[in-house]
């Protein structure tokens, strides 16, 4: 088994909800046999509750975002070219044809549901969780009147349609250049030796590179206890795979080539230690014990450049005219929920599946005054899903190859590994000073600096690293202590060979490499394609929210009182997670900058992609 992604979260009781769903068929007259369409309490269109249930699959298995955003495309383009089956004006991705019905809105949701349908079957029946990701699909299909032994593809039968369609994308997903069929398997040889992460410092044969993490007890981040506690490189190969609006895969591999990241021992040596100290000036705001109040609100932050943070807020909400009210809470609460809240999605359904999450809360919020890009008719809830998860997933599918694409060919280290590795060298600021060496980590007063017998003396900041005179000490996030439920590692002076990212010990880091940042590349791509789809960069009332309640961190204690994270735009929402990468230490600002690029292109070249299939 590979080590496809870290926290457990427990799905929601599948014997009762397969009681729900088994029990909702009623005589009506949209579905299928005198079915009713059962849409429940929820209003969800078919194809919302197609996509529901695609997420919880993802939360069930291995989290590797490249498979997840290729799986919700292919079910999101199985929906579409069903849908656009039956619209004159619509074109299909895959299986473009022209199908009939005396009740079209019947026989969308046939044949949209077969075509999920045998899409999800096929990509989770041997997944990690099929056993009871396999029977929600069953008793989904069951609630909607539809008989899963019906197998037809010859036809215009709604069935038979969905059946073709779904057939013809996953002969497609066997030839795109994934090798699903198997396991998405692809060579790689790591550069360097494992880095033990319950050993002091780390040996690199080239620390520009990528270097794979030993583990005690390794878990994937959602839980599953994995084979080796040693990291593999999951799917180094991704760049080559067939996206949905980027150009034909290069020769390299790299669709879009942001460029090489910086290197140590270059003329971007600089830059290199500097994005290390700051990802360690991260580490060093993790402690809510006495750290001061911060307003963490639109009125204070959002708004910046494309590739930069430079942003100071809103003066006012431009939906309500007013100001934007103050969220003032602990700055080292705001960490840690950031890093946390980030790290893989809300319940680990990998970031494609928590923008889904947060494009279903947003068209929720909108409500029935449905209009695509802002203008024309309102739609229905079940053209407005179809269309956004196309465009969506889409753009998610192809952040996925573009930002692997980049991982794979740029092959660039951690965070863990930088600081580790610089700080058993030494110092590289002063070369006349104790413990210099051109390739330590650059001194930083209050953050990096050498133990020395009179820092280190009784009472002093580094009375307790008294027995390493001339190595290097960071300020940062202490590590995670053994009852996670009831302490907080807090921060204070440890050793640099010492330094672990905020997250939990079993999976430490991703395990792939880190240039360019996939959060960043999948939420940019996302951003721009509900900015695009909604007609807005807005969220709904002008103010995205997502409340964190108190007691409720994974990685240790905390927080003792809720904590709400709230943007105004899809695109600070989109930065806001970049940033929890850098709180969390898995990665330094040269890959989230890069990725934010990378996502703007795609997001917007697949927004561009989509309407084309819209047809108007």
């Amino acid at each position: 088994m590979d080590q496809r992604g870290g926290a457990m979260r427990t799905p929601f009781v599948l014997a009762f909800a397969v009681i729900i769903l088994a029990s909702a068929c009623t005589s009506g007259s949209s579905g299928s046999d005198g079915c009713e369409l059962q849409a429940g309490a929820r209003g969800w269109s078919v194809a919302r509750q197609w996509n529901e249930a695609n997420l919880d699959a993802i939360r069930r298995d291995l989290p590797a975002p490249t498979v997840h955003a290729r799986n919700l495309y292919h079910a999101s383009a199985a929906m579409w070219d069903a849908w656009a089956a039956y619209d004159n004006d619509a074109t299909g991705v895959f299986v473009d044809v022209d199908a009939t019905g005396d009740d079209l809105v019947a026989a969308r949701h046939e044949a949209m549901s077969y075509a999920a349908y045998r899409v999800l079957e096929h990509r989770y029946l041997d997944s990690v969780g099929a056993t009871e990701t396999i029977p929600e699909l069953d008793a989904l299909m069951a609630s909607l009147c539809f008989d899963i032994d019906v197998t037809s593809i010859e036809g215009d039968d709604p069935a038979a349609v969905g059946n073709r369609i779904a057939g013809v994308i996953i002969a497609a997903g066997l030839e795109d250049g994934s090798n699903e069929a198997e396991g998405y398997a692809a060579e790689y040889d790591a550069a360097n030796p494992p880095l033990v992460v319950s050993e002091s410092g780390t040996v690199m044969n080239d620390p520009n590179r990528w270097q794979p993490l030993q583990i005690d007890n390794m878990v994937s981040q959602n839980g599953i206890l994995l084979d080796t506690g040693v990291q593999e490189f999951i799917d180094p190969h991704w760049g080559y795979v067939t996206g949905f609006a980027l150009p034909p895969p290069p020769s390299n591999g790299v669709p879009i080539d942001p460029g090489p990241p910086p290197h140590v021992a270059s003329t971007s040596d600089q830059q290199f230690k500097e994005d290390a100290v700051e990802v360690v000036a991260f580490s060093a705001l993790l402690d809510p014990t006495d750290a001061p109040m911060v307003d963490i609100s639109p009125a204070t932050l959002g708004n910046n450049s494309l590739g930069t943070q430079d942003g100071t807020g809103y003066d006012v909400n431009p939906v309500t005219g007013a100001p934007y009210e103050p969220a003032v809470v602990n700055e080292g609460d705001f960490g840690r929920v950031l890093a946390e809240f980030w790290a893989d999605g809300p319940n680990s359904e990998t970031p494609p599946g928590h923008w889904n999450t947060m494009a279903n809360t947003a068209s929720d919020l909108i409500g029935d005054d449905l209009l695509i890009r802002g203008e024309g008719e309102p739609v229905d809830r079940l053209e407005w899903d179809t269309k956004l998860y196309l465009a969506l997933n889409g753009a998610n599918h192809d952040a996925a190859i573009a930002a692997w694409g980049s991982k794979g060919y740029y092959d660039y280290v951690r965070p863990i590994s930088m600081i580790r590795w610089m700080g058993g060298f030494g110092q590289s600021s002063d070369p006349a000073g104790s413990s210099y060496h051109r390739d330590g980590l650059p001194l930083t007063p209050g953050l990096v600096e050498v133990v020395t017998a009179e820092s280190s003396a009784a009472g002093e900041r580094h009375d307790h690293l008294s027995d390493h005179p001339g190595e290097v000490a960071v300020f940062a996030y202490k590590g995670n202590q053994p009852d996670t439920e009831a302490e907080i590692g807090g921060v204070g002076w440890i050793l640099a060979v010492d330094w672990v990212p905020y997250q939990s010990p079993t999976f430490v880091t991703p395990s792939f490499a880190a240039y360019v940042s996939g959060h960043s590349a999948f939420s940019r791509a996302s951003a721009e394609v509900l900015t695009g789809f909604t007609g807005s960069a807005f969220f709904p009332g002008g103010l995205g929210e997502w409340r964190i309640d108190a007691d409720s961190l994974e990685f240790e204690a905390g927080t003792d009182a809720p904590v709400p994270l709230q943007w105004a735009t899809y695109r600070d929402a989109s930065d806001q997670a970049r940033l929890s990468r850098l709180y969390g230490g898995i990665h330094v600002r040269s890959d989230d900058f890069a990725g934010r690029r990378i996502g703007a292109t795609v997001g917007e070249a697949a927004w561009v992609k989509a309407q084309e299939y819209y047809g108007r």
